[in-house]
């Protein structure tokens, strides 16, 4: 049985948790099974380097997301040579030892990126299969929607990463960059007096929704060579942290064409509910509330495919902002005091309350269960076995 701490002094409980007990974890009997005939035609007979991967084979079939994303032991064993491939690139990019990986490292390599990567992968080659020959076919936008601090940045910074190594010209875009201008979010606030969740950046009604539109628009339209445009990006630095557009000059351009868009947000897939709900939560969501109804058309019909990250407890939020910010000042870099987090965190709790469990529950408005997934991390901002 493998545990976190083996290698790192962790607990497990911080870590990859899903692989204590028999329930969730590797059985070897079935891996014996697995094993006949099937890995061994397909790599070098050299007893060392069978041996290391089958290693990985067994620790790949052990991964909590396998089933869920339609893989099988007999498929992973047919494509285990691009496992191997994916995990080197990402150890040059995170500037890993590709044999000195612990276990949380190996998780989070091949039992959540590589195979949400293939899952990907999977979506995009449909979408394109949707097309006739010749014809101009826009990029497949996919959606991530997920709390703050549990690594959905992270996550589609691998990903990009992958595309682009694999030949696949990529953009990435996140919901903040199309926040208000700091004027813009200066007279949301003068509107609505006394509103704790509308006097800063965050929840619906301090973005700009046309600017967005525009945006994705000229996105699903990067579908031709020698198309470019420029990615806009939000300043959270600006005016002492209080954020602000970033001067266009300083935005990436990317060129065309693009065979997929990854968009991740903290709110992305949110939709209305009734009034009495929301105010049962917080009565100054019922701002919020109302303004959600016009995200739909800005954001998630643009959204042909979604991956839905699911935390157990909103209160992880605030754990996993505190700890980014303790190692920042531990750094020696300006990050803000537990009070601070705590006041932070608290104008973005009472929206996850009132419409997390809805998106749970429902999934995102017009998603297609056939191009959607719900992706549960534990405390450790690892995939487990969940509902």
């Amino acid at each position: 049985m493998l545990h976190c701490c083996d290698r790192t002094g962790t607990t497990a409980g911080s870590g990859c948790s899903w692989m204590q007990g028999s329930s969730t974890c590797f059985n070897a009997a079935a891996a014996n099974e697995r094993r006949r005939g099937i890995v061994y035609s397909v790599f070098p007979t050299k007893p060392a380097q069978v041996s290391s991967v089958q290693d990985l084979y067994e620790f790949i079939c052990s991964g909590p997301l396998l089933e869920k994303m339609g893989f099988t032991p007999e498929s992973v064993a047919e494509s285990v040579d691009k496992w191997l491939a994916y995990g080197l690139h990402l150890c040059r990019l995170f500037q890993l030892g590709e044999f000195e990986l612990n276990i949380p490292q190996k998780v989070r390599f091949y039992h959540y990126y590589i195979p949400v990567f293939l899952w990907c992968e999977d979506q995009i080659s449909q979408h394109m299969s949707g097309y006739k020959e010749g014809e101009d076919i826009p990029p497949l936008v996919i959606g991530f929607s997920a709390p703050q601090g549990c690594g959905k940045t992270t996550l589609v910074f691998a990903l990009d990463y992958l595309f682009k190594i694999t030949g696949r010209r990529s953009a990435t875009i996140s919901i903040d960059d199309f926040y208000l201008t700091a004027e813009g979010q200066a007279k949301l606030r003068e509107e609505n007096p006394g509103n704790a969740l509308l006097e800063f950046r965050g929840n619906a009604g301090s973005h700009d929704l046309p600017f967005s539109v525009e945006t994705l628009t000229a996105l699903k339209k990067l579908n031709k060579e020698g198309t470019k445009m420029k990615l806009p990006r939000y300043d959270k630095s600006a005016y002492s942290g209080k954020g602000d557009r970033a001067d266009p000059s300083t935005w990436p351009e990317i060129e065309g064409p693009l065979s997929v868009v990854l968009f991740e947000g903290w709110m992305l897939g949110f939709k209305p509910l009734p009034v009495e709900t929301v105010k049962a939560v917080d009565p100054q969501l019922e701002t919020v509330n109302k303004n959600l109804e016009a995200y739909y058309d800005a954001w998630d019909k643009f959204i042909g495919a979604w991956i839905v990250i699911k935390i157990k407890d909103p209160t992880c939020v605030f754990q996993w902002r505190l700890q980014a910010e303790i190692a920042m000042r531990d750094a020696g870099k300006p990050g803000m005091s537990d009070e601070e987090v705590k006041d932070f965190v608290s104008r973005y709790l009472p929206a996850y309350y009132a419409y997390l469990p809805t998106l749970y529950s429902e999934g995102p408005s017009g998603s297609d269960p056939k191009h959607y997934i719900l992706i549960e991390i534990d405390e450790g901002r690892n995939p487990i076995l969940g509902n």
